[in-house]
Protein backbone atom coordinates (compact mmCIF):
# COMPACT_ATOMS: atom_id res chain seq x y z
CA UNK A 1 0.00 0.00 0.00
CA UNK A 2 2.92 2.53 0.80
CA UNK A 3 4.28 1.87 -2.37
CA UNK A 4 1.56 2.09 -4.23
CA UNK A 5 0.61 5.93 -2.29
CA UNK A 6 4.91 6.80 -3.38
CA UNK A 7 4.06 5.75 -7.01
CA UNK A 8 0.72 8.09 -6.78
CA UNK A 9 2.53 10.68 -5.28
CA UNK A 10 5.52 11.13 -7.59
CA UNK A 11 2.83 10.79 -10.80
CA UNK A 12 0.77 13.70 -9.15
CA UNK A 13 3.66 16.16 -7.69
CA UNK A 14 6.52 15.31 -10.87
CA UNK A 15 4.84 17.51 -13.51
CA UNK A 16 5.42 20.36 -11.10
CA UNK A 17 9.23 19.48 -10.48
CA UNK A 18 9.74 19.05 -13.89
CA UNK A 19 10.60 22.99 -15.82
CA UNK A 20 8.04 24.82 -17.18
CA UNK A 21 7.52 25.15 -20.58
CA UNK A 22 6.84 28.78 -21.99
CA UNK A 23 3.71 28.66 -24.57
CA UNK A 24 4.70 30.64 -28.01
CA UNK A 25 3.64 34.40 -27.70
CA UNK A 26 -0.43 35.00 -28.29
CA UNK A 27 -2.10 38.68 -28.02
CA UNK A 28 -5.84 39.35 -28.52
CA UNK A 29 -4.96 43.43 -28.43
CA UNK A 30 -7.00 44.70 -25.51
CA UNK A 31 -8.54 41.92 -24.31
CA UNK A 32 -12.89 42.41 -24.41
CA UNK A 33 -11.91 46.38 -24.46
CA UNK A 34 -11.74 48.28 -27.82
CA UNK A 35 -7.96 48.56 -29.18
CA UNK A 36 -8.88 52.54 -30.17
CA UNK A 37 -11.89 54.64 -31.05
CA UNK A 38 -14.14 55.49 -33.89
CA UNK A 39 -11.64 56.53 -36.87
CA UNK A 40 -9.05 55.19 -35.33
CA UNK A 41 -9.73 51.89 -34.40
CA UNK A 42 -6.45 50.61 -33.66
CA UNK A 43 -4.98 53.88 -31.42
CA UNK A 44 -3.59 52.11 -28.58
CA UNK A 45 -3.62 48.41 -29.97
CA UNK A 46 0.73 49.07 -29.82
CA UNK A 47 0.08 49.74 -26.03
CA UNK A 48 -1.88 46.45 -25.61
CA UNK A 49 0.06 44.44 -27.33
CA UNK A 50 2.94 45.39 -25.75
CA UNK A 51 0.83 45.22 -22.29
CA UNK A 52 0.31 41.57 -23.32
CA UNK A 53 3.96 40.94 -23.86
CA UNK A 54 4.50 41.73 -20.19
CA UNK A 55 1.72 39.39 -18.90
CA UNK A 56 2.20 36.63 -21.36
CA UNK A 57 6.14 35.88 -19.50
CA UNK A 58 5.30 37.45 -15.86
CA UNK A 59 7.12 37.97 -13.18
CA UNK A 60 7.69 39.07 -9.82
CA UNK A 61 4.83 41.71 -8.84
CA UNK A 62 6.68 44.68 -8.93
CA UNK A 63 7.37 43.85 -12.42
CA UNK A 64 3.28 43.65 -13.25
CA UNK A 65 3.05 47.38 -11.61
CA UNK A 66 5.29 48.37 -14.11
CA UNK A 67 3.63 47.17 -16.72
CA UNK A 68 0.37 48.01 -15.76
CA UNK A 69 1.72 51.60 -15.11
CA UNK A 70 3.33 51.42 -18.86
CA UNK A 71 -0.10 50.52 -20.23
CA UNK A 72 -1.69 53.46 -18.52
CA UNK A 73 0.82 55.82 -19.22
CA UNK A 74 0.84 54.83 -23.29
CA UNK A 75 -2.76 55.31 -23.72
CA UNK A 76 -2.44 58.55 -22.09
CA UNK A 77 0.39 59.49 -24.05
CA UNK A 78 -2.01 58.51 -27.53
CA UNK A 79 -4.50 61.10 -25.89
CA UNK A 80 -6.67 59.25 -23.88
CA UNK A 81 -5.83 59.92 -20.09
CA UNK A 82 -9.52 58.68 -18.97
CA UNK A 83 -9.41 55.87 -21.13
CA UNK A 84 -5.98 54.81 -19.36
CA UNK A 85 -7.29 54.88 -16.45
CA UNK A 86 -10.21 52.95 -16.75
CA UNK A 87 -7.96 50.39 -18.53
CA UNK A 88 -5.51 50.41 -15.26
CA UNK A 89 -8.05 49.57 -13.08
CA UNK A 90 -9.43 46.60 -15.84
CA UNK A 91 -5.77 44.86 -15.40
CA UNK A 92 -5.34 45.94 -11.92
CA UNK A 93 -7.78 43.38 -10.59
CA UNK A 94 -8.56 40.99 -13.93
CA UNK A 95 -5.06 40.49 -14.61
CA UNK A 96 -3.98 38.39 -11.35
CA UNK A 97 -1.80 35.61 -11.74
CA UNK A 98 -4.02 33.72 -9.47
CA UNK A 99 -7.39 33.74 -11.50
CA UNK A 100 -7.35 30.65 -14.08
CA UNK A 101 -7.65 32.83 -17.41
CA UNK A 102 -5.73 32.97 -20.49
CA UNK A 103 -4.82 36.96 -20.03
CA UNK A 104 -3.49 36.23 -16.13
CA UNK A 105 -0.01 37.97 -15.08
CA UNK A 106 2.40 35.07 -17.05
CA UNK A 107 -0.15 33.57 -18.89
CA UNK A 108 2.19 31.86 -21.55
CA UNK A 109 3.61 29.65 -18.26
CA UNK A 110 1.26 26.64 -16.71
CA UNK A 111 -1.08 28.16 -14.13
CA UNK A 112 -0.18 28.18 -10.31
CA UNK A 113 3.04 30.57 -11.40
CA UNK A 114 2.38 33.59 -8.95
CA UNK A 115 4.51 36.40 -8.85
CA UNK A 116 7.96 35.11 -8.90
CA UNK A 117 11.22 36.97 -11.06
CA UNK A 118 12.24 34.70 -14.18
CA UNK A 119 15.28 32.47 -13.79
CA UNK A 120 18.10 32.66 -16.59
CA UNK A 121 16.47 29.63 -17.92
CA UNK A 122 13.09 31.56 -17.91
CA UNK A 123 14.81 34.64 -19.82
CA UNK A 124 16.44 32.49 -22.27
CA UNK A 125 12.87 30.73 -23.36
CA UNK A 126 11.05 34.48 -23.43
CA UNK A 127 14.48 35.29 -25.67
CA UNK A 128 13.75 32.57 -27.85
CA UNK A 129 9.87 32.42 -28.41
CA UNK A 130 9.90 36.72 -28.60
CA UNK A 131 8.77 37.29 -32.02
CA UNK A 132 11.21 39.71 -34.25
CA UNK A 133 7.93 41.81 -34.63
CA UNK A 134 6.80 42.23 -31.27
CA UNK A 135 10.73 43.18 -30.25
CA UNK A 136 10.65 46.02 -33.07
CA UNK A 137 7.01 47.12 -30.97
CA UNK A 138 8.75 47.38 -27.53
CA UNK A 139 11.86 49.14 -29.52
CA UNK A 140 9.33 51.72 -31.15
CA UNK A 141 7.28 52.37 -28.06
CA UNK A 142 10.39 52.85 -25.80
CA UNK A 143 11.51 55.22 -28.10
CA UNK A 144 8.20 57.38 -28.04
CA UNK A 145 8.31 56.88 -24.30
CA UNK A 146 12.06 58.76 -24.14
CA UNK A 147 10.64 61.52 -26.77
CA UNK A 148 7.53 62.40 -24.65
CA UNK A 149 9.92 62.84 -21.48
CA UNK A 150 9.32 59.33 -19.91
CA UNK A 151 7.32 60.55 -16.97
CA UNK A 152 7.82 58.19 -14.05
CA UNK A 153 5.26 57.94 -11.27
CA UNK A 154 6.15 58.09 -7.61
CA UNK A 155 6.57 54.76 -5.96
CA UNK A 156 4.40 55.71 -3.23
CA UNK A 157 1.72 55.30 -5.83
CA UNK A 158 1.57 51.98 -6.37
CA UNK A 159 -1.30 49.84 -5.84
CA UNK A 160 -2.44 47.54 -2.97
CA UNK A 161 -1.24 44.20 -3.58
CA UNK A 162 -4.11 41.70 -4.16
Amino acid sequence: MIRFLAVVFLLLVSPMLAAAELKPFTTDGCTDFPDGVQGHEDLWLDCCIAHDYAYWKGGSYEERIRADRALRQCVARVGHPVIAQIMLAGVRVGGSPFWPTDFRWGYGWPYGRGYRPLTPEERAQVERLTPPSVKRLLQRLHVQEKASGGKREPENSVEARP
